[in-house]
């Protein structure tokens, strides 16, 4: 009774939601919106075999085949609004009312999807928990910022990652599996928690003796091939299968991304920045690549001046590295209300230590994430923090004057419905019985919250050291907005991009060493 009333509500939720998109359809959008539409004319217009094949446009195909057939089912519809939409030749940079409110409208449709997955993940959860959790992804403002204004669908993915975790959840793991095969099929930079998936699956569903394990093994193994080959079967048989992953797997691009994320590598390109400066000034002959601060790592050559060149390969191993524990833990103890953190933490590994990463990818593990906030007192502080920080770093993406209200608002007000509602469920009356719960869960055999001061008082409070970071940030921001331009002019334009990506790479980096210290001392 209790999930059938909650529908309602969550739709209200969304309805909310829905009402704020539409109101800003006609601010900024980014390139990736004419590479949306171009996908819905490339799809519409040309037979499967030449999906990615064509060159039509610089924004070639390069999202895996259930994507492509999506933008196909979304063109049937393009059509027959405005067939310039999908007018392959004629239609580039097509950016009439029609195909904006079309693309707009298809992507706050889309987030239908991530209702589900938001539905079936609460729906038995207790009435605090369950509005919290809405309000930390259905209201999500990096969601509103990445596709709403920016323009991705990936409300959408999230969607079929958050159904996953629910159906492993509850124990159903060959769903939890099939459904994470398809989400790899619709966008492979899913692909990161597949090692934790395949340890997960193999421990807790496969290894159940010889022969139901063996046979179990070989269902799984078939519904995961049955996707697979449902997915890129046809281009296996038109013969275009190996410029399907050329398109999918573009290495050339380089370690990082124009605007780089705020991970690990900023660290490592910043301490070769510093090395060749002090370097040169000792009377070292140093060749200064022409990679710069704001031109990307893009190329063959080197970017780095001192440091060993970074290869897909290397990043591939730290990133296993780094998930090595999470093996171990999902070996030993096979749990499925542990999937949601293990899952969370392998895509912070892929955000740190993945090759090329964008910023918009810390979506990955911001909204699963936002399942395990409500679990703890600290859970709850980890995850306000990283929240903001992430937030926050998505910031460049919205660059134009007129947008700059609405991200700063968008932020705030998140930040106050967060603190409001983790305030509300840590109360002085419960956050004891939360600490006392969360022990008897197993969550953690030295708890953290025991010696918490926060844990202590029986509320939701930040420490001073999260209180002084998140000041930071607002220092960051006001030299990047008005101290920068006021004193620099046009000077060293990085100088505001670099100093986002390197202070939250400090934030991420924190919430990276939290999750690991949670995971390896989890009893």
């Amino acid at each position: 009774m209790e999930s059938s009333s909650s529908t309602p509500q969550l739709l209200w939720f969304f309805a909310i939601a829905a009402c704020v998109k539409l109101l800003l359809i006609p601010a900024y959008h980014s390139t990736d919106f004419e590479v949306h539409r171009h996908w819905l004319a490339l799809t519409h217009s040309l037979p499967l075999s030449n999906w990615y094949a064509d060159e039509t446009s610089p924004w070639t195909l390069d999202y895996p085949p259930f994507f492509a057939c999506f933008e196909r089912f979304l063109s049937i519809f393009a059509h027959y609004i405005d067939p310039q939409i999908v007018d392959l030749h004629n239609g580039l940079n097509y950016r009439a009312n029609s195909a904006i409110y079309f693309l707009r409208i298809s992507v706050i449709l889309s987030d239908l999807w991530l209702l589900y997955g938001v539905y079936r993940l609460t729906k038995n959860a207790d009435l605090k928990r369950r509005n919290l959790i809405w309000v930390l992804i259905v209201w999500s403002p990096a969601l509103v910022i990445v596709d709403h204004l920016h323009f991705q669908y990936n409300g959408f993915l999230l969607g079929w990652l958050l159904l996953s975790i629910s159906f492993l959840q509850e124990g159903k793991d060959l769903m939890g599996g099939f459904l994470f095969a398809v989400l790899l099929c619709f966008k492979h930079l899913f692909a990161v928690a597949a090692p934790v998936y395949f340890v997960y699956l193999l421990r807790h569903y496969c290894w159940k003796g010889l022969v139901r394990g063996f046979s179990r093994l070989s269902v799984l193994g078939a519904v995961v091939v049955a996707v697979f080959a449902a997915a890129y079967g046809p281009f296996l048989y038109h013969g275009q299968i190996q410029q399907v992953f050329n398109r999918m797997f573009p290495f050339g691009r380089g370690l990082c991304h124009a605007y780089w994320a705020p991970n690990f590598w900023v660290f490592y390109i910043i301490l070769d920045k510093v090395f060749s400066f002090f370097l040169k000034k000792f009377g070292f002959s140093i060749q200064i690549p022409a990679a710069s601060f704001t031109g990307g790592l893009v190329g063959d050559s080197s970017p780095f001046a001192v440091l060993p060149k970074i290869s897909p390969s290397t990043t591939l191993i730290m990133v296993l590295l780094a998930l090595s524990p999470c093996f171990i833990k999902a070996w030993t103890n096979p749990q499925p209300r542990m999937v949601a953190r293990w899952i969370t933490y392998a895509y912070t590994c892929g955000f740190l230590f993945g090759w090329h990463v964008h910023e918009k990818a810390s979506l990955h593990f911001v909204i699963p994430l936002a399942i395990v906030a409500v679990q703890s007192l600290e859970d709850a502080k980890h995850y306000f923090m990283l929240s903001i920080v992430s937030c926050y770093s998505l910031f460049p993406l919205l660059y134009e004057a007129q947008e700059y209200p609405i991200k700063v608002l968008l932020l705030l007000l998140h930040s106050i419905l967060m603190w409001l509602g983790f305030s509300t469920k840590f109360t002085r009356a419960s956050a004891p019985n939360t600490t006392v719960t969360a022990k008897k869960k197993g969550a953690q055999s030295k708890s953290i919250e025991s010696s918490s001061p926060a844990a202590e008082k029986g509320g939701f409070t930040i420490g001073w050291v999260g209180k002084s970071y998140l000041l930071g940030l607002l220092l960051v921001e006001i030299w990047g907005q008005f101290l920068h331009p006021y004193l620099l002019g046009d000077k060293f334009p990085f100088v505001p991009l670099m100093l986002i990506s390197t202070y939250c790479a400090f934030g991420i980096m924190y919430s990276w060493i939290w999750q690991l210290r949670w995971i390896i001392s989890t009893a």
